[in-house]
């Protein structure tokens, strides 16, 4: 199983950030649109995918399984309810990568049936930017997953923030997921930096 591009997971819901956080470092990174008419919804990601082949950004789209197709998107992120309208053949034999999102054992069961690139355990802590049906799983519930999943890659989102990285990296995720701690930050592209800075400090630390 090939390992993830980057242990740092920026979510954004613009192409700009995908412009701004990419030009800062981060290369794995993935677009979350909600709420755009068809036309514009096309045009930005269009326009992501153009900063992330600038930047050599490993763009993740969300949802939206057949622009991404269309597209040539690197890979693709979908939800359990993604699940019931993708077309899963299509998507392995277009060669794009797949994440899925996971919360619980028959979540995770599902999953691993669908043979994805990598899996999503979350909210990992109390997060205010999405309504979830499941309440926080913590970090031990990383160190579980991990042992389920063996060498399938792992990443950790919800409600993390830079002082929580190193956590979950200790848990065992091999990426670490946020949204509001870069797009909410003072600097973003310097909040980066700071992850990418503690993320290869952990792997020196292991190595």
């Amino acid at each position: 199983m090939s390992a993830l591009p980057q242990k740092i997971y920026p979510v954004v819901d613009t192409a700009e950030w995908v412009n701004r956080l990419g030009g800062a470092g981060a290369r794995f990174i993935q677009l979350r649109i909600k709420n755009y008419s068809p036309e514009k919804l096309v045009a930005e990601i269009r326009q992501a995918h153009t900063y992330a082949k600038r930047h050599g950004v490993c763009l993740v789209l969300n949802d939206y399984w057949q622009i991404a197709l269309d597209e040539g998107i690197d890979y693709l992120h979908l939800g359990q309810e993604d699940l019931d309208t993708a077309d899963l053949v299509a998507i392995r034999k277009a060669g794009v990568r797949l994440g899925i999102s996971t919360h619980c054992h028959e979540e995770l069961d599902r999953a691993l049936a669908c043979a994805p690139d990598y899996v999503a355990l979350g909210p990992i802590w109390p997060t205010r930017l999405k309504k979830m049906a499941f309440g926080p799983q913590g970090v031990e519930k990383l160190t579980e997953w991990k042992k389920l999943i063996g060498d399938l890659p792992l990443v950790a989102i919800g409600g993390i923030t830079f002082e929580r990285l190193r956590a979950c990296l200790d848990a065992g995720a091999d990426s670490v997921a946020a949204v509001s701690d870069f797009t909410l930050h003072a600097d973003p592209e310097g909040q980066v930096k700071r992850w990418l800075a503690e993320a290869d400090a952990e792997t020196r630390a292991v190595v």
